[in-house]
This record gives C-alpha cells, sequence and structure tokens, in this order.
C-alpha cells in the first residue's frame, strides 16, 4: 500500500497515546522496516492534524526554496509548515504520543478518527470528520469534480 486509504476511529489516552491504524503503518514504515516515521503539524485550512510520511514532508522545502527567502511569503509559508510541526516515531505498538497543542487545534477528545487523504492523513474529531466528509462529498458533487485527465 502506498496511499492512506479509509477513515479509522482509535481511542486518545489519557496520556495522549493513540494507535496509528495498521494499514496507516504500513505506509509510514520506512524501507527495510523499523517504526513508522511521520511528521504531525496543525492544519492551516481546517481544525485537524496533518500526518505526513517523513520523506514526502521534507519534500516540502523545494518548493519553498523556490520563494525568495526574504519574502513575506517565504516566511508565511515557512512558519505555517514549519513552526508547529512535530517529528515523530511510533513505538513497537504503532502508538504516537499527540502535543498537547495539536490535541487543542484539533479538539480531540477519548476518540479520534484518522482520514485517509492519498498521501497525506488528517487526525479529527469524530462529528468534525462526518462533516468534513459530507461537505466535501458535497462540493465535489455540486462542482461535479473529477480528476484531470480521467481515471486510468
Amino acid at each position: 500500500m502506498t496511499q492512506f486509504l479509509g477513515t479509522h476511529t482509535n481511542r486518545l489516552d489519557a496520556k495522549g497515546r493513540v494507535s496509528i491504524p495498521a494499514p496507516f503503518r504500513a505506509v509510514l514504515r520506512p524501507e527495510g522496516g523499523g517504526n513508522a516515521a511521520l511528521v504531525l503539524r496543525p492544519s492551516h485550512t481546517h481544525a485537524c492534524v496533518e500526518g505526513w510520511p517523513e520523506p514526502a514532508f521534507h519534500a516540502l522545502a523545494k518548493p519553498l526554496d523556490a520563494l525568495d527567502i526574504f519574502s513575506e511569503a517565504h516566511d508565511d509559508l515557512a512558519a505555517a509548515l514549519y513552526a508547529d510541526a512535530y517529528p515523530l516515531e511510533a513505538d513497537r505498538e504503532g502508538r504516537i504520543i499527540l502535543p498537547e497543542s495539536l490535541v487543542a487545534h484539533a479538539n480531540l477528545t477519548e476518540q479520534v478518527v484518522f482520514m485517509g487523504l492519498g498521501r497525506t492523513f488528517q487526525i479529527w474529531e469524530p462529528q468534525a470528520a462526518e462533516r468534513r466528509r459530507a461537505e466535501a462529498r458535497e462540493r465535489a458533487r455540486a462542482r461535479a469534480l473529477t480528476l484531470p485527465g480521467g481515471a486510468a
């Protein structure tokens, strides 16, 4: 599996630990084995936490480097992407500890929803996740969105 697919609900314990869904761990597992390595950050468009495979997150540097390093656009995007990003490695059981600031940003409590988005995933409060999925489906339907070039 090379993409994050599906929606999975897991329990967030009092210490902020949560198990990454097994299909997501498979995507995050580095070549050659080892524990899942990822970067979490607050979404700057939704009240959720974004999860990135470490290599994909580091690839964001290339387009960011195309901006003038002294520009306001570079500074704003760099701050939005990196200032609140947390590189993490899952333990042997596939658990991570969510930083308190990310828990607060997404209003997470005892249950969290992992939502696959292909190359990334998001962590949501369950009711907010359902609203987001419904809104996305409705907007896609209303705009008659399709993929460029059609399905192969």
